[in-house]
């Protein structure tokens, strides 16, 4: 087979995250070791970090076609073999359009095809039981998608005990914290009176500014940082890391780190239950609750500082998390992927016209 001709059509946005782009990325990057041709297709709108994302990697970002027959129209004008989809918003129409047209086609979903039409279906997260056609579905952590910065940077062995007196935290929630998890979830960690050197990337401004305002305790440091290509590294010196329970999830798992997980949108809250409940990661509850007022926030605050308070003081309860982690997502589940893309390009025989 000549080059591959990749499309990935994926958006990012202040209110959109970059799950979707940086999953799509970790794919991206498993192509081009390959020897592939891959563009990226969408809208990456005041995130520079993630636009600096594909300048690096000399993947081209054009305009993303939203209809069907634009998506195939792209497919034609680009030549492309296969196209990625992964977005909530785009017509579920088009999968078939594109598959119709002789593009080989993955969806990237979470728990809802949205009755696409693909060749094949990806859905990474823990216990994945996607409604779609079994020789078609790639299911489960086995596939996790993963970036060229979290996967060498994988540890030969999971944590063992360690006795910390002034524990190290990280906390982030997304490219761009879009729903402002990182002020709630800082003042609940300080509130915990343990001492702790607490760093939390900023997405935004705004969540910068009321960052400001928090005063640690004492035996508490707080430094606020801006999204960086570092992260991995960030999470692999933490003695804890307090996250959303999105794609960032796997990684965390594939790097053995200890980790507290708050649901922070709805379509994160199956999975974000799975993991807590196999013991993958710690639970913190749901960002709405923990945000509110009255008697019932002050409970899921209180309740998760409980759950943080026992995290920071137990080398025994972080290690178990650590373990059950590492063992869980091996870093190798972007290559399995463009296996089977791959695959699937080899066994379809081309209609679009040159």
């Amino acid at each position: 087979m000549s080059t591959a001709r990749i499309g990935l059509r994926c958006d990012a946005g202040p209110q959109r995250g970059v799950g979707h782009l940086v999953r799509c990325l970790a794919l991206g990057e498993e192509f081009l070791a390959r020897g592939a041709r891959v563009e990226v297709f969408g809208s990456i709108e005041r995130v520079g970090w993630a636009s600096a994302q594909l300048a690096a990697r000399g993947i081209p970002l054009h305009p993303g076609p939203d209809t069907p027959e634009g998506l195939v129209e792209a497919a034609r004008r680009h030549e492309l073999d296969v196209m990625v989809l992964d977005s909530y918003e785009l017509d579920p129409a088009g999968a078939g359009a594109l598959r119709a047209a002789g593009v080989v086609t993955l969806v990237i979903v979470d728990g809802d095809s949205r009755g696409q039409d693909a060749d094949l279906y990806l859905d990474q997260n823990f216990g994945a039981d996607t409604v779609a056609p079994a020789n078609r579905l790639l299911a489960g952590t086995r596939y996790a998608l993963l970036r060229d910065s979290v996967v060498t940077t994988r540890p030969a062995a999971p944590r063992p005990p360690a006795e910390i007196g002034r524990p190290r935290v990280l906390a982030f929630f997304g490219g761009t914290d879009a729903v402002g998890a990182a002020p709630v979830l800082t003042r609940v960690l300080l509130s915990t009176g343990q001492p702790m050197d607490l760093t939390v990337v900023v997405g935004r401004p705004e969540i910068e500014a009321e960052l400001e305002t928090v005063s640690p305790g004492r035996g508490q440091s707080l430094h606020l940082v801006p999204p960086t290509d570092g992260l991995p590294a960030l999470i692999g010196a933490a003695d804890l890391v307090v996250s959303a329970a999105g794609t960032s999830t796997w990684e965390l798992c594939c790097l053995g780190a200890p980790s507290a997980l708050v649901c922070v949108v709805d379509n994160q809250r199956e999975s974000y239950h799975r993991v807590v409940e196999h013991g993958l990661v710690a639970g913190l509850g749901e960002l709405p609750e923990l945000a509110g007022t009255g008697v019932d926030g002050r409970t899921a605050r209180a309740t998760a500082a409980r759950t943080l308070q026992s995290l920071l003081t137990s080398p025994q309860r972080r290690s178990a998390l650590s373990a059950r982690a590492w063992e869980t997502v091996d870093g190798q589940g972007r290559a399995r992927v463009a296996d089977a893309v791959l695959a699937a390009v080899r066994d379809r025989t081309p209609v679009l016209n040159p």
